[in-house]
């Protein structure tokens, strides 16, 4: 049996990494995460592996077309194929986007709510029907935009309203804050110190893209930068030492190169749990 609760350090599972992992399953990752609608409809051998894999490992969960914000009914069908999945696979955490991604059809992409009062109404309204489904708390990610149209309040303010009247958890994606800071021009350190510490199941922490010095687009499709890397030790200043994830969905290494960035988040793990640990016998 699992435990229910995530340390130490994960890494994202694609399906075209696990012929390589199954047989000899890393043992420098601590927890693995994966997207339920990436698996709920395979059968056979994936399903053997995945078996395999979560029977032996730490797992999570991060999904992709929950549209939480989204303008059409919630697919309850959807969520009920997610608690049985949690369930299956004996995984505890669920969590998704601060995002929607459907409308009169999937967009496949993620959309910016609104960052509005009614918006954080609406939204805590879909969070509860969707804990009362799963049995657990949603975890919720604060996610990377590129417009907030019809905003009456800043990022900040509606995503902590959001975590606070649906009492939900949150996932705190590092890159997202970074590449925001500088789409979006503010102080990356002051949404860090916003954010609901007890609220902190997990980190992200990913890759992105430099489409231009103002402009940086969240691919997880490439290595971290020393500026997030920096951001990261930030938020371990502040919110202590948290389970964080490496995110990596395309132009994907070798595990090898991989583990490294895996170790790295480690060793910064070590050192703020050190001076944590120093502090205290002070």
């Amino acid at each position: 049996m699992q435990s229910k609760h995530l340390s130490g350090v994960g890494l994202g599972l694609r399906r075209e990494m696990i012929n390589e992992l199954i047989d000899d399953i890393p043992r420098a990752v601590d927890f693995w995460e994966v997207a339920p609608e990436n698996w709920i409809p395979l059968g056979g051998k994936y399903q053997k592996q995945l078996n395999q894999f979560t029977s032996r490992s730490q797992f999570t969960t991060h999904g992709l077309s929950l549209s939480i914000g989204g303008p059409e009914p919630l697919d309850i069908n959807f969520v009920k194929d997610v608690k049985a999945f949690l369930d299956t696979h004996n995984i505890q955490h669920y969590s998704e986007h601060l995002s929607y991604c459907s409308g009169k059809g999937h967009l496949y992409d993620l959309m910016p709510i609104p960052f509005s009062e009614e918006a954080v109404k609406y939204v805590v309204e879909r969070v509860n029907m969707v804990q009362d489904i799963i049995e657990r708390p949603l975890i919720l990610e604060n996610v990377s935009y590129y417009a907030a149209p019809n905003a009456n309040m800043s990022e900040q303010d509606f995503t902590v309203a959001v975590l606070e009247e649906s009492n939900c958890k949150m996932l705190l994606d590092v890159n997202n804050i970074y590449v925001n800071s500088i789409n979006h021009s503010y102080d990356a350190e002051a949404f860090l110190k916003a954010m609901p510490t007890a609220r902190i199941v997990y980190g992200h922490i990913a890759g992105h893209y430099d489409e231009a010095d103002d402009l940086k687009v969240d691919t997880h499709g490439a290595d971290v930068i020393q500026p997030v890397w920096d951001l990261l030790e930030k938020a371990y200043e502040i919110h202590g030492v948290f389970p964080t994830l490496l995110e990596r969905d395309f132009n994907i290494p070798p595990i090898g190169e991989l583990l490294l960035e895996v170790d790295k988040i480690r060793q910064i793990q070590h050192k703020h749990r050190a001076a944590e640990t120093h502090k205290d016998l002070a």
